[in-house]
C-alpha cells in the first residue's frame, strides 16, 4: 500500500504494509512508486534498543514495530501517524512544502497511549533510503558531500565516494547481517556549526541526481549514512543519548517533538542540490522584513577592534555615511570602563569614560548622517565578575550537579528561566527605546558543554530546552520591535543554522582578518546561507594599494557587503573605490536576493590559487574571481548553464579593470579569465 503527496516540484511516495512500517521510498517527481525502504522513523528507547546492535540510528526495534494508522493531507502539509503496540508510542511524521520548491520540511512528534512512560534516547526527524531508488544507482555509484567548519576556517566542503567515506563493502549473505558501518557527523553543544556543517548531499557520481538535507537547529545534531538489509539510508536527528547526553521521558499528554529538517531533491549535481536548498531557505524564512537589504558598516573588524570611543567614532561615522552605508554598528567594547570587560559583561550599559558626552551623542550622529544606529550584544552570557552573576537566581544559569557551568570567564544564562528572559528583554528594550537602536549584532562566544541538568533533566534535554526558549525569545523580540534587524554571529559563523537564520537578517560568515584567506570562506558560504544573508567582511584600509582594496571589497559584493576599515583615514580616491563597491552592490541586491549559487571550479576539495563563485539570476549570471598569490595568469571557469549561448562578459567591480581579460568559449561553456598583474587581485563580472 502507498501514500503519495506532492507540491509539484517534489513528490513523496510512502510504502507500508501490515507486516512492516511506513517507508519513504521516493521523492522524485514522476519517479518510481515502489522500492526497498527503511523505516520512516527510528526510535531508540531504554529497554527497546536495536537489532542487530550497533552505534547507528538504524534497525531500532521500535522503528521496526511501527505500523501505519492514518494520514491527513492538505495542499501544503502531510501528516502520517504510526503506532507501536508494544511500547504504546504513537509517532507522527509531519511534512510541509511550498508549491514549486523541490524540498520539504519534516519533523517527528512522539506521544504515548496508555498509562505507561517511555524514556527516549534518540528519535530521527528523517530516515530514508529513497536516494538509491530515485537516482537509479547503487551505493558504489554515489558520492557524499559534507562540510567541516572551524573558527576563521569555515565552510570546508568535501566530496567522497560513499564506499570510501565509511560504507564498507562486505558480504551480508555470509554473515547474515548487513554492514554495521556508517559515515556520521555530529555537532556538539551549542555551536551548531562549530566543527561540522548541518547540511549534506548524496549525489550520483555522474551528477545526474542528488538529495540534500539540512538540520534546522541551533544546538546539537547528528546525521549519518549507512546500510541495512533493506538498503542504504540517511538518518537525520537532533540530540541523542550517546553523542549529547540527551534523553526524555514521554507519557500520555507529555510528548516530544524532534528538531526540523529540510530535504531537497533535484536532477543534477552539487550546484543544483544547493540551488534547491537555497530555494527552500527563502521559502521558509519567518521574517520577511527589510527587503531593501541595507549595507551595514561595523566598527570592529580590522578597524577599532573593540575599542570604540566618541573621539574615534564620530569621524568614522561621517566617512561611513559618505561611502554609502545605511546602518552603522558600534561593536564590542561600548560598555567597557577599564579595559578588562571580558569576564564582567552582563549589564550592557554604555561606558561613561568612553563616551563622556553620553552614548546618545554617538547614536544621534549616526542618525544625523542618515544611517540607523546598531550595537553589538552577547545576551546569553554573564561574566563571572559581573554583579548580575550574583543578583540573578542560580536557576537562571546553566548548572551541572549543582555547580554553575563556567566557560572562558562567563556563565551561561538559561532561557528556560523567566528571570533570564526578563533581564535580556530589559536590555534590548532599553537600547531600542533610549538610543533608537535599529540593528543588533547578536554574538555568542562560548559553549556550555553537554547542557544543564537544572530541573532534573538530562543535560542534553536542558540544552535543547534552552535552544528552543532562545528561539522563542528571538520571536518575541521581533514581535515587539518589528523594525529591528538582528545579525547572527557566534565567533563568526559558529552557529550558522536555519533555526537562527530563518529568523535573523544577516549572518557573519567568519572572523577571518586576513583578506587573502577570506575568499574560500566567502565563496563556500552560499552552500550554507542565502547569498543575501551572507555577511562577507570587506575591510579596505588606507594603507592598501588599489588592487588590494578592490580584492577585499570584491569579496563582499555578491553576498551582503559587510563594510569595515578605516575609511575615515582614506584619501578621496580610496574612499571613492569603497563607494563604488557599495553602489555596485546596492544595484545588484534585487538579483542577489533571487539568485542561486554555483561554483565554476567546484565547491568541494578546493585548495588551488584561483577561487571563483557565481550567482545565477533570472536574466544574468555573476562571478567573483579571486587570484591568490602564486597563481598562474589564467584560469578556465566552466559555466555549464550558459553552454552554447552567446555571452557578453563585463566587469562590474572594479568597473575599470584593465589588467583583467576574458574570453568566452560558447561551445564548451567556459570562461577564460586572465590577469596580467603581479599581485593578488579580484574582480566581479556579469555574464549576460
Amino acid at each position: 500500500m502507498t501514500v503519495t503527496w506532492s507540491t509539484g516540484a517534489i513528490r513523496l511516495v510512502f510504502a507500508h504494509a501490515e507486516d512492516r512500517p511506513v517507508s519513504l521510498v521516493s521523492l522524485r517527481p514522476g519517479g518510481p512508486t515502489e522500492g526497498a525502504g527503511v523505516p520512516l522513523v527510528e526510535v531508540q528507547a531504554l529497554g527497546h534498543g536495536r537489532f542487530p546492535g550497533s552505534h547507528r540510528y538504524a534497525d531500532t526495534t521500535i522503528g521496526a514495530r511501527l505500523r501505519y494508522r492514518s494520514h491527513v493531507a492538505s495542499v501544503d502539509e502531510l501528516r502520517i501517524v504510526q503506532h507501536d503496540p508494544v511500547s504504546g508510542l504513537v509517532v507522527t511524521s509531519a511534512f510541509q512544502g511550498v508549491a514549486g520548491v523541490p524540498a520539504v520540511r519534516t519533523w517527528t512528534q512522539v506521544d504515548v497511549e496508555g498509562e505507561g512512560s517511555v524514556c527516549l534516547q534518540a528519535v530521527t526527524s528523517l530516515s530514508t533510503g529513497a536516494f538509491l531508488v530515485d537516482a537509479g544507482r547503487s551505493v558504489d555509484e554515489l558520492d557524499l558531500v559534507h562540510g567541516d567548519s572551524d573558527w576563521v576556517a569555515e565552510s570546508r566542503w568535501h566530496r567522497t565516494p560513499l564506499r570510501e567515506a565509511g560504507l564498507v563493502s562486505m558480504d551480508p549473505t555470509v554473515h547474515h547481517h548487513a554492514s554495521r558501518s556508517r559515515f556520521a557527523l555530529t555537532s556538539r553543544s551549542s555551536w551548531s556549526t562549530g566543527e561540522h556543517l548541518p547540511c549534506g548531499v548524496l549525489v550520483a557520481r555522474d551528477d545526474s541526481w542528488a538529495l540534500a538535507w539540512q538540520v534546522e537547529h541551533n544546538g546539537a545534531w547528528h546525521w549519518e549514512v549507512g546500510e541495512t538489509v533493506a538498503g542504504a539510508y540517511v538518518a537525520v536527528l537532533g540530540p541523542a543519548d550517546a553523542e549529547h547526553q540527551w534523553s526524555r521521558v514521554v507519557s500520555a499528554g507529555d510528548g516530544f517533538t524532534t528538531v526540523p529538517v529540510s530535504v531537497a531533491v533535484v536532477e543534477g549535481g552539487v550546484d543544483e542540490a544547493f540551488g534547491a536548498l537555497t530555494r527552500q531557505r527563502r521559502a521558509t524564512l519567518r521574517n520577511r522584513r527589510a527587503l531593501e537589504l541595507p549595507v551595514i558598516f561595523n566598527d570592529y573588524m580590522n578597524t577599532l577592534m573593540g575599542d570604540p570611543t566618541t573621539e574615534k567614532l564620530l569621524p568614522l561615522i561621517d566617512a561611513a555615511a559618505e561611502v554609502g552605508a545605511d546602518y552603522f554598528c558600534v561593536d564590542a567594547g561600548w560598555y567597557d570602563e577599564d579595559g578588562k570587560w571580558w569576564d564582567s559583561v552582563g549589564e550592557w550599559r554604555p561606558s561613561r569614560t568612553r563616551f563622556p558626552g553620553g552614548f546618545g551623542e554617538v547614536t544621534d550622529r549616526i542618525r544625523e548622517r542618515g544611517m540607523v544606529p546598531g550595537i553589538w550584544l552577547e545576551p546569553e552570557v554573564v561574566g563571572v565578575r559581573s554583579a548580575l552573576a550574583r543578583s540573578l537566581p542560580g536557576e537562571a544559569f546553566f548548572q551541572r550537579q549543582g555547580a554553575r557551568v563556567g566557560e572562558h570567564g562567563r556563565f551561561h544564562l538559561d532561557f528556560r528561566h523567566p528571570a533570564a528572559v526578563r533581564h535580556v528583554d530589559e536590555v534590548v528594550d532599553r537600547l531600542v527605546g533610549e538610543f533608537g537602536v535599529g540593528y543588533i549584532k547578536l554574538d555568542y562566544n562560548i559553549m556550555p558543554g553537554a547542557g544543564t541538568d537544572v530541573g532534573g533533566v538530562a543535560p542534553g534535554e536542558g540544552l535543547l530546552g534552552h535552544n528552543r526558549a532562545h528561539l522563542a525569545w528571538l520571536d518575541a523580540v521581533l514581535a515587539r520591535h518589528p523594525d529591528l534587524l538582528l545579525e547572527n554571529c557566534a565567533s563568526g559563523a559558529m552557529r550558522m543554522d536555519y533555526a537562527m537564520l530563518s529568523r535573523l537578517h544577516l549572518q557573519s560568515t567568519s572572523d577571518q582578518q586576513n583578506p587573502l584567506l577570506y575568499p574560500p570562506i566567502a565563496a563556500a558560504a552560499p552552500a550554507s546561507v542565502l547569498p543575501e544573508q551572507a555577511g562577507n567582511w570587506a575591510y579596505a584600509q588606507p594603507g592598501m594599494t588599489p588592487s588590494e582594496a578592490a580584492f577585499t571589497l570584491a569579496t563582499g559584493v555578491l553576498g551582503r557587503l559587510y563594510l569595515a576599515g578605516r575609511v575615515d583615514l582614506m584619501d578621496a580616491a580610496q574612499r571613492a573605490l569603497v563607494r563604488e563597491a557599495v553602489t555596485v552592490h546596492k544595484g545588484l541586491r534585487p538579483e542577489i536576493a533571487a539568485s542561486v549559487p554555483f561554483w565554476p571550479l567546484g565547491l568541494t576539495n578546493r585548495t588551488g590559487p584561483w577561487v571563483a563563485q557565481g550567482l545565477r539570476a533570472a536574466a544574468n549570471s555573476y562571478l567573483t574571481v579571486w587570484r591568490l598569490p602564486d597563481a598562474p595568469p589564467s584560469v578556465d571557469l566552466p559555466v555549464p548553464h550558459l553552454r552554447g549561448q552567446d555571452v557578453t562578459v563585463a566587469p562590474v567591480f572594479p568597473a575599470g579593470s584593465p589588467e583583467w581579460a576574458f574570453e568566452w568559449h560558447a561551445a564548451g561553456g567556459v570562461l577564460r579569465a586572465t590577469y596580467r598583474g603581479a599581485h593578488p587581485s579580484a574582480v566581479v563580472v556579469r555574464l549576460a
